[in-house]
């Protein structure tokens, strides 16, 4: 066979493993791949040059990863700058068993990316507790009401988003007919012009701060309708519990979708080995630089929030555009969760859920975090972290007294107290979710998915559904995997 015709045989080889690759959701039909495809060793092919390396092993870069594995490519390397897998899903151990999640940990309805890994994974699922009457507690006010139906008094209101929704893609909201002018008011400002009353106000400020991290002052209306837009176009569906995206927890907590993915990786997980310098990104072969020494690629992903990539020297700088999108992303929402433990749910034999809202205090929201069996009493709470002490034992004690106006003197005497501030944790999490303010996506937007060069964007804000949750992570992953392998087979050759 002459030189042409063995040129054109490999490129046919290549195309027809990639669309193996592709033959299933999650490049599960390409276990069997010919070895001429990609690089083999952990370390690279023979020339010490990786096919892929990826940055970041939370649920986005696992994902990814798991992918290239599958799809028959060894020559990749996943670098975590944390001593950890799991990226902003964290579980607390409270012992016998039992977890409580510090980060993400919910799913729900329409989020079928999560549902279908952690089935393959065999990480079960079971439903979260929200049975019985919310508490309210407004200075000395207390009072209760079941939501657990649905919006109730607000369902006018909540319809409003949900039409306007429609007009908005989850993919792209800044290429919404009315974007510009949309994106001009804040989800506070829609609201006052609905003349909705305070009790309604705490209840949206309460769900859509936790939701995305900002209160609705502060959030862009054309993000937050582009999540509901995510969510079926329906608001109920994006917030609640029941039907809702807080529907389901995994049994033993959610880091362990990245603890059992990167078991599989042996070697080819690399913790405490953050990337400081890209160099080359334009060119054939990328330059790593890490606390582990320098890496070499063909591809790039890079499994990050947006705002952490602004951390990374890049050598040539980054086209202004994507400069730009990474320098000015909001990271001001890193969000800081507790954990009250009891021998038992108490608050379920008064017919209350656990869910308790404080409009001028520390505690934002308190939840029934118990284990499926009840075998242990779990409140999980989000709080304000200003308004809470540092110190453990007075955040302990604030609290509980805040749980005893709501819930009983019961809640006065926790055998344990857990506290998480993200913002404190560690350098590589400066925010949880997106919070993104008016005007932001219209004007940087189109800036966030585009490949450039080499370099591949992943993590759950890049996400055309879901974006922000666990659900989106794990679509940015199976995306970026995909895009990773196009190039390296050359279908891609054109892209960057």
């Amino acid at each position: 066979m002459d030189s042409r015709n063995n040129e054109l045989s490999q490129s046919a080889h290549r195309r027809r493993l990639l669309l193996q690759a592709m033959g299933g959701a999650t490049l599960a039909g390409a276990m069997a791949l010919g070895t001429r495809a990609f690089a083999r060793p952990p370390a690279g092919g023979t020339d010490g040059v990786l096919d892929v390396a990826i940055i970041g092993a939370g649920l986005a870069g696992l994902t990814a990863a798991r992918d290239l594995q599958r799809a028959g490519c060894e020559g990749f390397l996943v670098l975590e700058a944390r001593d950890r897998v799991g990226g902003r899903t964290l579980n607390h151990d409270l012992g016998n068993g039992v977890v409580s999640e510090a980060g993400g940990q919910w799913i729900g309805p329409g989020q079928t990316a999560i549902f279908d890994l952690a089935r393959e994974l065999g990480i079960e699922t079971f439903p979260s507790y929200y049975q019985g009457r919310n508490v309210y507690l407004v200075g000395g006010a207390h009072y209760e009401e079941d939501l657990s139906n649905g919006p109730g008094a607000n369902a006018p209101i909540v319809e409003k988003l949900n039409q306007l929704a429609r007009k908005v893609p989850s993919k792209e909201p800044w290429t919404a007919a009315d974007a510009a002018e949309i994106d001009r008011l804040s989800v506070g400002e829609w609201l006052a012009r609905q003349g909705i009353d305070n009790a309604a106000r705490l209840s949206f400020d309460a769900s859509i701060g936790l939701t995305t991290g900002t209160p609705p002052s502060s959030l862009a209306l054309l993000h937050y309708l582009s999540l509901i837009n995510a969510a079926d176009c329906r608001m109920e569906m994006l917030e609640g519990f029941k039907g809702g995206a807080q529907e389901t927890r995994f049994v033993g907590g959610s880091q362990r979708l990245c603890s059992t993915m990167a078991e599989a990786l042996g070697d080819r997980l690399r913790l405490s080995c953050p990337v400081h310098r890209i160099v080359g990104w334009d060119r054939d072969i990328v330059e790593l630089h890490t606390d582990q020494g320098i890496i070499h690629a063909r591809q790039v992903i890079a499994a990050l929030h947006p705002a952490l990539c602004n951390q990374i020297t890049f050598d040539p700088p980054l086209p202004e555009g994507r400069a730009q999108l990474q320098r000015l992303w909001p990271a001001l929402a890193p969000m800081r969760k507790t954990v009250h433990v009891y021998p038992r749910p108490f608050w379920r034999e008064q017919g209350l859920n656990g869910q308790v809202t404080q409009a001028d205090g520390p505690l934002i929201l308190s939840y029934d975090n118990s284990p499926p069996d009840a075998r242990l009493g779990v409140l999980a709470a989000f709080v304000r972290t200003a308004q809470l002490p540092q110190e453990p034992n007075q955040a302990r004690d604030t609290l509980s007294a805040i749980y005893a106006q709501a819930l009983g003197e019961e809640a006065l005497h926790p055998s344990q107290f857990h506290d998480h501030d993200w913002g404190k944790a560690d350098t590589w999490t400066l925010t949880c979710v997106g919070a993104i303010p008016p005007g932001f996506l219209t004007r940087w937007g189109r800036y966030l998915k585009p490949r450039v060069g080499r370099l591949v964007w992943s993590g759950t804000e890049t996400a055309d559904l879901w974006a922000s949750g666990m659900d989106g992570a794990v679509r940015s992953g199976h995306r970026a995997a995909l895009e990773a392998l196009q190039a390296l087979t050359g279908a891609g050759r054109h892209a960057g």
